[in-house]
């Protein structure tokens, strides 16, 4: 049971990084990242389509890993 997690756990992790990575930068350049924050702030966003998707899959499989973690420790202090 406790391999199966860990093969899990690495598997989520694998494609956590890799959602991360496919989302696109938010601002480019210096004026991007002085009124950034402001955008942000203000709820200046318009996230559709794969933009959308990307950012629920990091949320998803970051909860998967969080919990899968937290799972893998519990399983590895009990043995």
């Amino acid at each position: 049971m406790e391999v199966v997690l860990k093969i899990i756990l690495v598997i989520a992790s694998l494609g956590l990084i890799a959602a991360v990575l496919l989302q696109p930068g938010k601002s480019a350049g210096l004026s991007g990242a002085i009124s950034g924050g402001a955008e942000h702030l203000f709820g200046k966003q318009k996230a559709r389509g794969l933009e959308l998707f990307l950012s629920r899959l990091t949320m998803a499989l970051a909860v998967v890993f969080f919990v899968l973690s937290l799972v893998v420790a519990y399983f590895v202090k009990a043995a």
